[in-house]
């Protein structure tokens, strides 16, 4: 995801930034001090919720990186078409409005597929969100050939999906993909003989906490 290093803020978040700084700088200049004091808040906000700080995660080759900040609402047995019938173990994490956006590369390898699926939206808190809600699924192959399915899901607040990737593109894992905004979930597929170390109520940070192994 496009960065400048010097102002860590997301791409997508640069047109909301300028935008109410400039409101917020002519309110100051032009307007009465009530006025402007919300739209430097407004400022602080933006730059709070897109934050994108630089993070480099330790971790062995077969040990997945959780691709989002939040925390674990759901460890537990599922399926899912693209990955055939084989059983899967789920883990989803639930961002919440106050943590980083920005969407992270669980493995080092490549992107098999993409899929848009449009649906509802429900609040990502809810487990039914993760097949009722809209989503975008990509598929990634590890470079040991195992197959990890990541769900961006929307939900009630959160509606827009912004995702970077491309079917057959490698990855390196840590690497920023996306984000959504403002605030939702990620389902994370993983093969069943998979290890899981990550429970239930526990916080995970995208690109530094292990959340499995392959």
């Amino acid at each position: 995801m496009v960065r400048i290093d010097k102002f860590p803020l997301a791409a997508p978040g640069w047109p909301y930034y300028l935008g109410a700084a400039l409101l917020a700088a002519a309110a100051t200049a032009w307007g009465p001090w009530w006025l402007a004091a919300p739209l430097w808040g407004l400022c602080a906000f933006v730059v709070f919720f897109f934050r994108d700080p630089a993070r480099q995660g330790q971790s062995a080759a077969n040990q997945l990186l959780s691709p989002a900040d939040g925390t674990v609402v759901y460890v537990g047995p599922a399926s899912h078409p693209s990955l055939g019938d084989q059983p899967l173990t789920m883990i989803s994490i639930f961002m919440s409005l106050f943590n980083v956006h920005v969407n992270r590369a669980p493995l080092s390898g490549r992107v098999l597929s993409m899929r848009h699926i449009a649906g509802g939206f429900a609040m990502a808190n809810l487990e039914r969100a993760s097949q009722a809600n809209e989503r975008l699924e990509v598929v990634f192959e590890a470079e040991g050939g195992q197959r990890v399915l990541v769900a961006q899901v929307a939900g009630m607040v959160a509606r827009r999906i912004e995702c970077e990737l491309a079917p057959e593109q490698n990855v390196q894992k840590g690497a920023r993909y996306g984000m959504i905004r403002f605030g939702s979930r990620l389902d994370v597929y993983l093969p069943q003989e998979a290890a899981v170390l990550v429970a239930k109520g526990q916080k995970a940070r995208a690109g530094l906490t292990v959340i499995g192994e392959l």
